[in-house]
């Protein structure tokens, strides 16, 4: 692929503004009018926009050459106004279907952007591929409660740095991988099964460190020494402590051999042998946690290495606060760190402070007196 010249950078900017808003208070995501609904009654808030500003400012750093093309109001406009980025507007009805999604990318490829920046979750990916196909490379502000897809950066600020590199043409950079398009797979999840659906290859800007992985499945009774693991863990539980137990099929087996039963893709809250909060929203962790001592127990996203930021946003930076390091308690199979490119382990909490306050190494627990020390990035 020629180098790009600094003459020109024309961005795409697509931001999803109800993307995400599901997470922190308890659901799975915010596709169609219904589940939009329910977050807003449950107080939901809007986090894209934030996020896709985060992104741009990195990316726009130094850059007075970039044009961004972008959607009307909280859809990209705002953002680039927010920021004062020279920008075109997309004129389009209200963007609340994957039609309006598709329509601004045809509008966008029409006008030879470079690049197609969007803020969102695995529903919009899979839109803006299902128009741009091949035609243009793409790249991921992680804005969703669940993102299976390898399209995504790790942070809005990768993403930012990433983009810009890429525009920039840098020979490090100025590469493109095919990436997987994935979405949560509802006939296995509806079986009770973590299972992701392939829907295509995107051309994405790629930098090991910075864009993420698929998310890769694991085998439902592949590993002994988890196994003896989840034992160990539900016998050590504590009275007196409540325990915020993330989503996933290892927390979920910890449970069921503490004689609890748990939600797969929701978080839980459990203390003295009891489940007092299943399937629950941030405020109703931070209240069922508040007068006691707290430990969170989370196990890691086979394929990205995902500690926090990936379908447990309920989770969110004051409870990981209160639990510390001390009382994080990390459980994987030796097999899905194995698979992990580079071996490091991501957090992406939404508190940028807090994500610099994780870097660093943490114990991951793999078997009963096994351990081993992962590097954390941000």
């Amino acid at each position: 692929m020629p180098a790009r010249t600094t003459t020109a950078c024309n961005v795409g900017l697509i931001v999803n503004p109800v993307a995400g808003m599901g997470g922190r208070v308890g659901l799975r995501g915010t596709d169609g009018p219904e589940a939009l609904a329910e977050a807003r009654r449950r107080g939901a808030v809007p986090v894209s926009g934030e996020r896709a500003r985060r992104a741009v400012e990195r990316m726009a750093a130094g850059r007075p050459n970039l044009r961004l093309v972008t959607a009307p109001g909280n859809l990209g406009e705002r953002v680039a106004m927010d920021l004062g980025v020279a920008h075109d507007v997309v004129q389009l009805r209200p963007f609340l279907s994957a039609e309006d999604t598709r329509y601004a990318v045809s509008a966008m490829l029409e006008r030879g952007v470079d690049l197609i920046l969007f803020a969102g979750g695995d529903g919009t990916a899979r839109d803006v591929f299902a128009e741009v196909g091949s035609d243009a490379p793409i790249l991921g502000v992680p804005s969703g409660v669940k993102m299976h897809s390898a399209v995504f950066a790790t942070t809005p600020e990768n993403a930012g740095d990433v983009a810009g590199r890429f525009l920039a043409g840098r020979a490090a950079i100025d590469q493109l991988r095919d990436a997987e398009v994935m979405d949560a797979d509802p006939d296995q999840t509806g079986r009770g099964r973590l299972a992701a659906r392939l829907y295509g290859y995107a051309r994405v800007p790629y930098e090991r460190s910075r864009v993420q992985h698929a998310k890769a499945g694991g085998a439902a009774d592949a590993d002994l020494a988890l196994d003896a693991l989840c034992q160990e863990i539900a016998a050590s539980l504590e009275a007196g402590v409540s325990y915020v137990f993330g989503p996933g099929t290892t927390t979920q087996r910890i449970l069921a051999y503490a004689g609890m039963e748990g939600t797969l893709l929701g978080v839980d809250v459990v203390r003295d042998g009891a489940v007092i909060g299943r399937d629950a929203a941030e405020d109703d962790i931070v209240e069922m946690t508040s007068d006691h001592p707290v430990r969170i127990v989370v196990s890691i996203l086979g394929g990205q290495g995902f500690l926090f930021g990936r379908g447990n946003q309920q989770i969110g930076p004051s409870v990981i606060r209160r639990a510390g390091r001390d009382g994080l308690v990390v459980a994987s199979s030796v097999s899905k760190l194995l698979a992990l490119d580079g071996a490091s382990l991501f957090v992406d909490t939404g508190d940028p402070s807090l994500d610099a306050e994780l870097r660093g190494y943490i114990k991951v627990q793999t078997a009963p007196d096994q351990i081993v020390i992962c590097k954390v990035e941000a």
